[in-house]
């Protein structure tokens, strides 16, 4: 096929239309074909953002995607990431690593540095594929943003990609917001469209063909598919795709995440979610907590900013309440150092200023100007408490965090109070078990034979489900011509 990918641009008509897994499925049929096929979002804002193997930052959209091509992780798929870290700011990570923090005003000031190197990586990227799935964000047809664009039609116009247009049904409106895209996108912008998807169908399918009829009329473009709301259970990009996560538990054990409002990194969580007995919910309020087996603090992009927040929130209190009571308290990287006794940010990493912890940890943190970034396995040090048992087995993760707690290894306790640094901690079945065993007995529950999920055989499944759904649900003879070739 040359040295050279053939690109598809995948574009929304808003916000959380499906895009992210509509691409997972596309880069997972291309791989099932035998073809090289790689993901690509130049731009991404989202919290929940991976390390790679060579300690690189990027978001997790773009991680999922590889892993359904098969694929290890490269930041050339996600070279800018967007964290806010204030309602007006982001730190900007470029190739992984920090470039800088920035408000919206000053980043569009250097679009055109920015958008020079979104295309190299895209280039460098297209070098060692056969395909590459470009991933738009948001909306594809904000007008105000159009001079600013490089992550959608802007980008796409840039590179000479063809694109598909996907629309959420679910929510309503879809034909409208479908014709709607069109009609605000000018010529040049409208000649790249080749087809539309209707995502997120539930129903008669035969009920909704008139109207397919009558929006490929108005739009002279082809519906290349109608995808049912499927029950995939995919990576969520960010916190918004947290807001249906129950709020009651009638599991055996109880955990709750304390939901800050800057909170990352949150899938560290998934394996415990998927065992029998075991319910995770994520609470905003000191009200919802009840009286669980387990409270968790998550990562944050903001520590000494959701540490004031659980403080002016009530929820500190909470948490010191719970952790008297002989209850265990676990913190991850974030939420480790606000359980320590002392926050010093003497470079305004955080905003500057000095801040008492929560105080159930021994440790101070102290922020640094550069950020920690590594891959991380090995084995856990030793511990006494309700999660001994965790000592000296096997873990593999990562770490990202601005500030060093120094004296520690790579967990610590006091008492029934535990922290880490290390992201996906759970992810490993002996870790979970132990931890979840532990819990039972403390209850007078006979764990017995506690069966694990291992996430990656899980996610292999998951990503084959997406894959199967999607090529029933489009035409992908019709979408290879649109790529340039089979």
């Amino acid at each position: 096929m040359g040295n050279k990918a053939k690109k598809l641009m995948v574009l929304g008509t808003c916000s959380n239309a499906g895009k992210s897994l509509i691409v997972a499925g596309i880069c997972r049929i291309l791989k099932n074909r035998g073809y090289r096929v790689a993901p690509y979002k130049s731009q991404n804002m989202a919290l929940n953002s991976f390390i790679t193997d060579d300690g690189l930052e990027m978001g997790r959209a773009q991680v999922v995607q590889a892993e359904a091509a098969g694929i290890r992780p490269d930041v050339r798929m996600n070279p800018i990431l967007l964290k806010p870290n204030s309602d007006t700011g982001s730190q900007i990570i470029l190739y992984g690593e920090v470039y800088g923090n920035y408000t919206a005003s000053t980043y569009y000031e250097e679009k055109e540095f920015f958008e020079k190197e979104a295309v190299k990586a895209l280039e460098e990227l297209e070098k060692d594929f056969d395909y590459i799935i470009m991933e738009g964000a948001g909306s594809a047809s904000e007008i105000n943003l159009k001079d600013k664009d490089i992550v959608n039609m802007g980008l796409a116009k840039k590179v000479g990609a063809p694109v598909i247009i996907v629309g959420d049904i679910d929510r309503g409106g879809v034909f409208g917001s479908l014709a709607g895209t069109m009609l605000l996108f000018d010529d040049e912008e409208r000649a790249l469209v080749k087809g539309v998807i209707i995502n997120k169908f539930r129903g008669n399918l035969d009920i909704l063909k008139p109207g397919l009829d009558m929006i490929e009329d108005i739009i002279e473009r082809p519906v290349l598919g109608v995808v049912p709301f499927m029950k995939v259970d995919i990576d969520d990009e960010d916190s918004l795709a947290m807001k249906d996560r129950g709020s009651v538990s009638h599991n055996l054990i109880d955990i709750a995440v304390i939901r800050t409002p800057r909170i990352s990194n949150f899938t560290d969580f998934n394996a415990l979610e998927h065992m029998d007995g075991v319910g995770v919910r994520y609470v905003e309020s000191p009200r919802d907590i009840g009286n669980p087996d387990l409270i968790i603090i998550p990562g944050t992009k903001s520590t000494m900013g959701d540490l004031r927040w659980l403080r002016e929130s009530g929820m500190e209190t909470r948490v010191q309440k719970h952790a008297s009571q002989g209850k265990p308290v676990i913190g991850i990287c974030g939420g480790y150092q606000m359980l320590g006794k002392h926050l010093k940010d003497d470079y305004g990493v955080e905003g500057g200023g000095e801040m008492e912890g929560i105080g159930l940890l021994p440790h101070t943190t102290e922020f640094t100007k550069e950020k920690v970034r590594k891959a991380q396995i090995g084995k856990l040090a030793k511990v006494d408490g309700m999660f001994a048992g965790v000592s000296g087995l096997e873990y593999e993760g990562y770490e990202i965090h601005m500030g060093i707690s120094p004296g520690f290894g790579n967990i610590i306790n006091n008492g029934n109070v535990y922290g880490t640094y290390i992201h996906g901690i759970f992810d490993r079945g002996e870790i979970s078990k132990e931890v979840i065993s532990s819990l039972m007995k403390a209850k007078g529950i006979d764990a017995g034979d506690i069966e694990t999920v291992d996430m990656e055989e899980y996610k292999e499944k998951q990503y084959e489900i997406l894959g199967e759904n999607l090529e029933k649900a489009i035409d992908m003879d019709r979408l290879l011509d649109i790529l340039g070739g089979k």
